[in-house]
């Protein structure tokens, strides 16, 4: 999962960027990068790490330009190194930069025909790498000079054609403006603001409205599912369906968990959304247990709050906050294995003893991965002195690794593949365990006017979208995935550095 945001503004877009990547750090703490343009020259800086680590002063004093496009990346399979920090670019048509949120499912094969028939190298294992030079092939195609919107658009619609998966992009064109474009299944998101000015309208693409609402833009619309936008250094705006639409399914784990609470996705507030999912658990928990003895309900900062405080409004149970977040400790980074997970966890959270003390406590969070999460909190609960201790989650068991950019477990690592609600259960340690269900929690996300009926639920279902994942793609994902591959690839990393050390 990332963040991404493209501009053209009427004057230096540098710090707006800047500040929209901070506002979505939440979609990534891996790695950050801008490139600007001033008219044909081109300015960079990316690096592992939080945005404000990335950025000096001096840096963003050479990010010079009125458009740009940000980014900022979770860690993901195959992504262990600075060199996969985005954004990517190709010097070849024009220069093109480009920021990728999301997955290619057929990526391996796009590999080998970028490589056999496209004559293009790639540096990086990265998809993103490869939708960049499938777009750069296509665009050299569709013109020969300089590129009109129609022309972009005609190479957009190759990329459709080719690029399957679901993904969210915006792109920069050196000299000629910014394109962003989404999936045609609509999976990940991606939404357009307009802000006005003396010198004329200033144009921006984000993950999320929660960037155009601190830069004070107003929210256009989300771009449509297989459409392009277009924005010219001169403040024009072109869009183009470059794909017919498919069913619009964007994915529900954006409102159970990636998303901020204020954001507003594809018409839908995640907050209400989350609101919602409480009311469906409470709803759950009185009709399977009435006669329940919980005495309080504690959320697990910082996803669960909404759920947790509805849920206990609509049971009429004592809501406490129970547990203490160190937000200043550093970043943790990604290792292989269980301990350090642990660790991680003890080091962010500590348990407040009297909320615990002699109680009945339901704990409350947004999902349950691998259950190592989970079964820390459950033990810190017991410690500071819960009598029971009951667990739920806003979202429906996780069994199905997710292959449209979010970068879960594969499926012999998520706790609930393979195990009933009562065996999970009493492997996290938990008196009883409550799952919300999945048409609940469909319910819980939808919206009169948002106009969508149903969502990408591949994580909790096993149905995926776009219809080409396959046992054997599912079986690649398990070898790239798992804990011994990651091992595996920081052995590597750290051995190739070694090397040139020497």
């Amino acid at each position: 999962m990332c963040g991404i945001v493209g501009m053209v503004g009427t004057g230096p877009v540098n710090q707006r960027i800047y500040d929209a990547l901070t506002v979505l750090q939440h979609r990534g703490q891996d790695a950050a990068g801008i490139m600007t343009m001033d008219d044909h020259a081109l300015f960079s800086r990316k690096d592992n790490g939080l945005v404000r680590d990335v950025f000096r002063e001096r840096d963003m004093r050479l990010l010079i330009g009125h458009a740009g496009i940000g980014h900022v990346r979770y860690p993901t399979a195959g992504c262990d190194s600075a060199d996969e920090a985005q954004p990517f670019y190709v010097n070849a048509p024009f220069g093109i930069g480009v920021g990728h949120n999301g997955n290619l499912t057929n990526a391996d094969e796009l590999t080998c025909t970028m490589v056999a028939e496209d004559r293009r190298h790639l540096n990086t294992r990265s998809d993103s790498e490869v939708l960049l030079n499938v777009f750069a092939s296509e665009l050299q195609r569709s013109t020969a000079a300089r590129p009109a919107a129609s022309d972009v658009f005609r190479a957009l619609e190759a990329v459709f054609r080719r690029c399957r998966g679901g993904y969210a992009v915006v792109a920069l064109i050196v000299g000629h403006g910014i394109i962003g474009f989404r999936d045609a299944h609509g999976i990940r998101p991606l939404v357009l603001g307009r802000r006005e000015t003396p010198r004329g309208p200033e144009w921006m693409l984000a993950s999320e409205s929660v960037a155009l609402d601190m830069l004070d833009f107003d929210l256009v619309r989300d771009v449509g599912p297989g459409e392009a936008i277009f924005i010219d250094l001169q403040g024009r705006m072109h869009a183009r369906q470059c794909t017919p639409a498919a069913q619009h399914t964007p994915c529900i784990f954006e409102y159970v968990y990636f998303a901020r609470p204020d954001s507003i996705i594809d018409n839908i507030s995640v907050h209400k959304a989350r609101m919602r999912m409480g009311e469906k658990l409470a709803d759950k928990i009185s009709r399977l247990r009435p006669d329940h003895d919980i005495d309080v309900v504690i959320p697990i900062p910082d996803t669960s709050r909404t759920s947790a405080a509805q849920l206990a409004l609509s049971l009429g149970v004592k809501y406490r906050e129970g547990f203490v977040k160190n937000r200043y400790i550093g970043r943790t980074f990604i290792m292989p294995g269980q301990e350090q997970r642990q660790k991680s966890v003890r080091s962010k959270l500590n348990a407040i003893d009297l909320e615990f003390r002699g109680r009945n406590v339901l704990l409350v969070d947004d999902s349950i991965v691998r259950g190592t999460t989970s079964a820390q909190l459950i033990d810190l609960a017991r410690e500071a002195g819960a009598r029971k201790v009951y667990f739920a989650s806003a979202a429906p068991p996780v069994r199905f690794p997710n292959v449209y950019g979010i970068d879960m477990p594969v499926a012999t690592e998520l706790v609930a593949a393979g195990h009933s609600e009562d065996e999970v259960a009493r492997i996290i340690g938990a008196d009883w365990l409550m799952y919300q269900d999945l048409d609940d929690l469909v319910v819980a996300c939808r919206h009169d006017h948002a106009r969508i009926t149903d969502f990408d639920t591949s994580c909790f279902s096993g149905h995926y979208v776009t219809g080409d994942v396959t046992t054997e793609y599912l079986a690649r994902l398990e070898r790239d995935r798992s804990d011994g591959a990651r091992a595996q690839r920081l052995l590597d990393l750290q051995g190739g550095r070694a090397a040139r050390a020497v």
